[in-house]
């Protein structure tokens, strides 16, 4: 069996999806530790003038880095999952007191926005990991060798853009809600907050983490998740293709990552080659699908999130053995068709033995 991936068999009525529900949130610190609280949670502070924000800035001593391979993994909403397990509602599985989360998918945002944007994306490859255990199937990330490849090449300008995006977020946030931003100090990548939410899209109850960038501190701000803003870079438009790349591509992939956590905002800042922040501009995301619509004629949301919907349906249909040393690896090549394949006790498997033991 496999899915196809072209958009036009996806252009119907978009399906059901409900609003998203904060069920809690987490901390990481430096040493990647999972701490139940909001203390890395930081607030959205305006500029007042013409930014010309030097992205540079502390690059070469004050940045601490992320392991990308942290990434790939997702350890930090277990360990949530874990420390609030009596919190969420459980389904029973048996006549004996044995009970496991009432979701059908557990995953991260990040591997839901692969999902939403395959069908504009002809030349994407990915493969997504899934686990069936105790009645729940967990979506996690597995690097394609092809992604290996496309990075290393230009691995120095990847790494100096990653840091710009950090940067900026240092520009436009403070660590209390009446502070100021503190741009002295050090970027750290590691630190970050998190959002946990449950939803339903059409027939799948979802339960899902996404790193939150910083809140609105208006008082009179929507309750979260709507209250959340998400911080961007890109280059300035000044030439065509560039204003062609972005809002086909890059807006769509915007547009996927707060849509399905249900962030209000996008605040963008417009750089130069040199890294200098040059403009700043605002995008409501309800609005994005419109403004797609007006400069590209290219994505509509109805088929990303038909793709999604079908994605689900496809790996509940083939995902059946509920045993975590099994993996189903569902894999997208180039212009190509979702196909996948069974591994037992293999180098895919990803649910930690401390998860399965106590989930047992």
């Amino acid at each position: 069996m496999s899915l196809s991936t072209q958009y036009w068999d996806y252009v119907n009525e978009a399906p059901l999806f409900n609003r998203r529900v904060e069920v809690g949130s987490f901390s990481c610190d430096s040493d990647q530790r999972v701490i139940n609280d909001k203390s890395r949670m930081r607030y959205y502070v305006e500029p007042h003038q013409a930014p010309q924000f030097d992205l540079n800035d502390g690059y070469k001593d004050r940045y601490v880095k992320k392991d990308d391979s942290l990434e790939k993994r997702m350890d930090h909403i277990l360990h949530w999952i874990l420390a609030n397990k009596s919190n969420l509602k459980q389904k029973v599985l048996s006549s004996s007191s044995s009970s496991a989360l009432d979701f059908d998918f557990v995953t991260t945002r990040g591997r839901l926005t692969h999902l939403l944007t395959t069908p504009y994306q002809k030349y994407s490859i990915w493969s997504l990991a899934v686990t069936k255990f105790r009645g729940t199937l967990y979506i996690n990330e597995v690097e394609t060798e092809a992604a290996r490849q496309r990075k290393a090449p230009c691995i120095g300008r990847h790494e100096e853009n990653i840091y710009w995006g950090y940067k900026f977020e240092q520009y436009m946030c403070s660590d209390t809600i009446d502070g100021l931003p503190d741009t002295s100090g050090v970027v750290n990548a590691i630190e970050a907050f998190y959002v946990v939410v449950q939803t339903r899209l059409a027939d799948h109850s979802l339960l899902f983490s996404g790193e939150v960038d910083c809140r609105d501190k208006d008082p009179n701000a929507p309750d979260p998740p709507a209250c959340y803003i998400e911080l961007k870079t890109t280059k300035c438009l000044n030439a065509e293709y560039l204003r062609d790349k972005f809002y086909r591509y890059k807006l769509n992939h915007w547009w996927a990552q707060s849509y399905l956590l249900g962030v209000s905002r996008i605040v963008t800042g417009f750089r130069n080659d040199d890294g200098i922040v040059e403009s700043v501009k605002t995008f409501e995301v309800s609005d994005i699908p419109k403004i797609a619509e007006r400069e590209v004629k290219f994505w509509k949301p109805n088929v990303c999130m038909n793709f999604c919907s079908k994605f689900l349906s496809f790996v509940k249909k083939v995902a059946t053995e509920d045993d975590p040393c099994v993996v189903y690896l569902f894999s997208r090549e180039k212009d190509s068709n979702v196909t996948y394949s069974v591994h037992r006790n293999s180098s895919y498997s990803f649910l930690p033995d401390w998860y399965v033991k106590e989930m047992d």
